[in-house]
């Protein structure tokens, strides 16, 4: 095990503003890219995960965080934004060895994190009330925004640091107090993170609290506990159903981003340009490994550009330098497991046995490291309704189907249980537009054009609610109306 980076600490859990002691031992941390433990994290039992619960609830109910004025708020999150953006090398060498990030994704996983704080900084500021437009009422009717209390914040492991800041700044700046639980496979991210908010904010003890149970049950209670009043999730589909299903039990808020299948359209009239076939290839194909939800990783040609995409696509992926994310001329690093290795090898096999073509790729990356490489793939011969065209692999499997024109274009983009994200490239704007309005997702780019704070959640089993800019604040807060007479 090594500590030689500043962020790699015998971190405790962070509850009620103190760092505490384990209650059930400690767990290894891997680096995806050697298969070596260099850090383990504290595992907490029911009765740990129950004090976090506390603290967060205690700090709720006495005001400690929504007595303070929207300024303070405010001042509280630039500050944390500030300290993510002053670390981010320390970040950084956290990232390449905990998630495998590499040179090329630094500012999604780092810089990006930190303006999202600062940003939520800002949304600290929005109005919580104003009237409205009535009918029937002789006097004013005022629509109020509250926090909802206690948030449980359960984050995966592909986006860590992103996904802790993106839904810890939303929360706090809404007025809420929150628990996170990362992913037992990237604990650090957010005990680093509780590190930030200790040494260089203002929040006050218990708003935020840091708990990495690796078993079920504990974690589970972050889902049924009666204290707590919203659930906001990111990860897998299936995952997200059980997450749902505990916190109906107390009709809790919840905020649900899952998993993807989504379509990239490029229509007969687009330009294909080498610039253009390098961003699909990391949209596509090879962003954090194809460990991304957001991945538009069906890729929909028409017939008359088909071959000649793929070609050109297929060079490009046989020449992206995979390994270690400590190389900085490394473009793809590893998968986050072995485990997870193996099923998105399984997924490729399967594909093959119902007969779809290996293009590029296809197997285990050949690396003299011991991590869990695999080579960017590219599938074609695939039906729409094949299992690799339907089911999130969450590796670098790109999956190519045919079409014949644009209806029949958005008929295999909708033909998905997913609706997360999507893509349209054509020289006809217009067309473009009328293509991505047809599609039932909660994002589509045309020729890569969208904010950055857009509304981001998805239709189906994609998830319910949305994140980002002030949809996303309200999406934890409740709405509440009060008539005034005149």
């Amino acid at each position: 095990m090594t500590r030689s980076h500043a962020l790699v600490e015998p971190y405790g859990h962070y509850i009620n503003g103190e760092w505490v002691e384990a209650d059930s031992g400690r767990y290894d941390d891997i680096d995806p890219a050697t298969g070596d433990v260099f850090a383990t994290a504290p595992d907490a039992g029911t009765a740990q995960v129950e004090r976090a619960i506390a603290a967060a609830r205690e700090a709720f109910d006495s005001g400690r965080w929504t007595g303070l004025s929207p300024e303070e708020r405010s001042e509280c999150l630039q500050q944390l934004g500030t300290a993510l953006l002053e670390h981010a090398e320390d970040f950084y060498a956290l990232a390449q060895i905990e998630w495998g990030c590499t040179a090329n994704e630094r500012m999604i996983h780092i810089e990006g994190p930190a303006v999202m704080m600062t940003h939520a900084g800002e949304l600290a500021l929005e109005p919580v009330e104003q009237p409205i437009d009535a009918w029937g009422a002789s006097g004013t009717t005022l629509l109020r925004y509250e926090p909802l209390g206690v948030v449980a914040v359960l984050t995966p492991w592909n986006f860590p640091h992103t996904l802790n800041a993106m839904k810890i700044g939303s929360a706090l700046a809404a007025g809420n107090t929150v628990v996170l639980k990362p992913s037992p496979l990237t604990p650090l991210a957010g005990l680093a993170l509780a590190r930030m908010i200790d040494e260089h904010t203002d929040i006050p003890p218990g708003v935020v609290n840091v708990v990495t149970p690796s078993g079920v049950e504990p974690s589970k209670l972050l889902t049924t506990d009666p204290r707590i009043d919203m659930v906001s999730f990111t990860g897998s589909s299936a995952v997200g159903r059980e997450v749902m299903a505990g916190a109906a039990t107390g009709m809790k808020r919840i905020l649900l981003e899952c998993g993807g299948k989504s379509a990239g359209i490029f229509l007969d009239d687009v330009e294909i340009t080498d610039e253009l076939l390098q961003k699909v290839l990391f949209e596509c194909l090879t962003m954090h490994a194809g460990q991304a939800c957001i991945l538009n990783s069906r890729l929909l040609l028409p017939e008359s550009l088909h071959d000649d995409v793929v070609a050109r696509l297929a060079e490009l992926a046989r020449n992206v330098v995979v390994g270690n994310p400590a190389d900085p001329a490394v473009e793809m690093g590893p998968l986050i497991s072995q485990a997870h290795l193996d099923r998105v090898d399984g997924f490729v096999r399967r594909a093959v046995a119902d007969g779809a073509t290996v293009v590029t790729g296809g197997s285990r990356a050949d690396r003299p490291e011991r991590g869990f490489f695999y080579e960017p793939t590219i599938l074609t011969g695939v039906r729409p309704d094949d299992y690799i065209a339907q089911e999130e692999v969450f590796g670098p499997v790109l999956t190519v189907l045919r079409y014949r024109d644009d209806d029949e274009a958005v008929a295999i983009a909708n033909n998905s249980a997913y609706g997360l994200g999507g893509a349209v490239y054509g020289s006809d704007v217009d067309r473009a537009l009328a293509v991505a309005r047809r599609i039932r997702t909660g994002q589509v780019s045309i020729n890569g054009c969208i904010a950055g704070d857009a509304p981001f959640g998805g239709f189906g089993q994609s998830g319910i609610g949305r994140e980002g800019g002030v949809l996303g604040l309200r999406n934890y807060m409740e709405p509440k109306a009060i008539g005034v007479p005149a």
